[in-house]
């Protein structure tokens, strides 16, 4: 009996999933390309879920914002097995290598199977310090409240002689 309840333990509830993934990767690679072929990379990024629709990924390649193998590439190029997809979305850049090619869109457990994930890890988040909150009815900021708020975020601030004009001074132009 003991026996029994280990066996059906925390493993028992991975093994019931496995057969709709399986199922899932099956299907994939049913509706994928041949052996040899290969597949658009703006089609592939979007399959395996790293952007959102596959013109964001057609525009991410366009903007150069997409690398296959260190090389800028067209939303047309062929992917294959084995080559690294760098994306830069969201403000952070995704390093994938692929090892399956799909054609079409797959749930995320199924899109995980289909490449090596070598991102570096997100920034955390508290490093990312809020942009002025202030409160409700504290009307519009003054001068000195903007330059603080400009010094907190790290922005720089006006230099000396940064006033209207070619003198750096207050006054009318040809006085």
């Amino acid at each position: 009996m003991a026996s029994q309840g280990a066996e059906n333990g925390g493993v028992g509830g991975a093994e019931a999933q496995d057969p709709k993934v399986a199922a899932a990767v099956a299907a994939a690679e049913a509706a994928g390309p041949q052996s040899g072929e290969t597949v658009r990379v703006d089609s592939w990024i979007w399959s395996v879920r790293l952007v959102k629709t596959r013109s964001m990924g057609a525009t991410a390649c366009r903007g150069g914002h997409v690398r296959v193998n260190g090389e800028r590439v067209k939303p047309a190029h062929a992917v294959r097995v084995g080559d690294e997809v760098r994306l830069r979305h969201d403000g952070r850049e995704r390093v994938v290598v692929v090892t399956r090619l799909i054609r079409k869109r797959v749930g995320a457990p199924v899109a995980v199977q289909c490449y090596i994930d070598n991102s570096p890890p997100p920034p955390p988040r508290e490093a990312v310090a809020p942009a002025g909150i202030r409160d409700r009815g504290a009307g519009r900021p003054t001068k000195r409240d903007r330059r603080e708020m400009e010094r907190l975020r790290g922005l720089p601030g006006p230099g000396p002689g940064s006033g209207p004009g070619p003198g750096g001074g207050p006054g009318k132009p040809g006085s």
